[in-house]
């Protein structure tokens, strides 16, 4: 029985918050498109580059961002479109691999950032968490829907998790300028909701179906910093199992249980694990749990109904 870490975050989703989570379907291995093509090429295709903190993020992405990033005082970024014939035309030489954003205006480069997002083969939230994403925001409590939205956040494929988590620190940067460009986060997630979680059709494009999902982005706008990272919760469920008795090893003449506990190693290039902390800040935190990013790629948790039956069988050993 193989085990990951999206079984154990589909089991707080639904015990915690009564979310059940469509499985994010395996992608066709599709060919590799050579160029320089930008605009609707899919994420594996385009030419990234790696961000210490976020992981692989497309060169576009970090190039056009980090120009806004110096003009982000200008007002109505991304509520203002740019000229349509300029915006042709760095298009153009965007794909023809031409370096021409220095020379740009904000208000063309914030266009094309959308037409980046919203032209992706896929969205980069993939479609099979939209209806769970409108539930969690739909939950009572404002705990209750960040820790739901967080959790969702860390069943992202690793490279949409990295794309996303850089645009929505991006997006965050943008908005603390608010009182010079007039853009809150509030109105950044209404301009890119349907970039980012376009309604697949008329039935969900209601007045409170299209607010549900600005008020996903603004979450995620808003606390870019909770994007993708475990919880804790989950980390204390990680180290339950890891500890249970029917994980280790019997000894004597018992037979091994056959369930293994697997740990995926650390890869630099795709990991957004930060830095580990020197053995001095180890000791004055060590009350506290490092988080994990979902690209760590920890492979220690079981599914629900493998959890629910080693827990009944270990209670009575509890109680006693």
């Amino acid at each position: 029985m193989k085990i990951t870490d999206s079984n154990v975050i589909r089991f707080h989703l639904q015990i915690l918050h009564g979310i059940t989570v469509r499985s994010i379907e395996k992608r066709k291995e599709r060919p590799f498109i050579g160029g320089s093509k930008i605009f609707g090429i899919p994420l594996e295709n385009l030419t990234r580059k790696y961000i210490p903190e976020f992981g692989l993020v497309p060169c576009f992405l970090v190039d056009a961002c980090s120009f806004l990033l110096e003009r982000a005082g200008t007002v109505g970024l991304f509520r203002k479109s740019g000229s349509l014939p300029r915006i042709k035309t760095l298009r153009a030489k965007l794909n023809r691999g031409e370096g021409c954003l220095s020379t740009a205006l904000p208000y063309d480069v914030s266009t094309l950032i959308k037409q980046f997002c919203r032209e992706l083969p896929e969205p980069l939230l993939p479609p099979e968490l939209h209806a769970a994403l409108l539930k969690a925001q739909a939950l009572s409590s404002q705990q209750d829907r960040t820790s739901a939205l967080q959790l969702l956040s860390c069943l992202l494929p690793a490279r949409n998790s990295s794309c996303l988590h850089y645009l929505f620190d991006f997006l965050s940067k943008i908005s603390e300028r608010c009182s010079e460009n007039l853009m809150t986060c509030s109105n950044l997630a209404t301009v890119f909701a349907p970039c980012l979680l376009p309604p697949p059709n008329k039935a969900e494009m209601s007045e409170g179906r299209l607010k549900l999902r600005v008020l996903v982005l603004h979450t995620f706008t808003e606390s870019p910093h909770l994007f993708g990272v475990i919880p804790k919760s989950v980390m204390d469920t990680m180290e339950f199992l890891i500890n249970f008795p029917l994980l280790k090893h019997p000894r004597g003449g018992h037979r091994k249980h056959s369930l293994k506990v697997k740990t995926m190693p650390w890869i630099p290039a795709t990991s957004k694990v930060k830095p580990a902390v020197s053995e001095q800040s180890k000791e004055s935190t060590s009350t506290e749990k490092p988080t994990l990013r979902r690209s760590l790629g920890l492979e220690t948790f079981p599914n629900v109904l493998m959890f629910r039956t080693l827990y009944a069988l270990c209670r009575p050993k509890f109680q006693a």
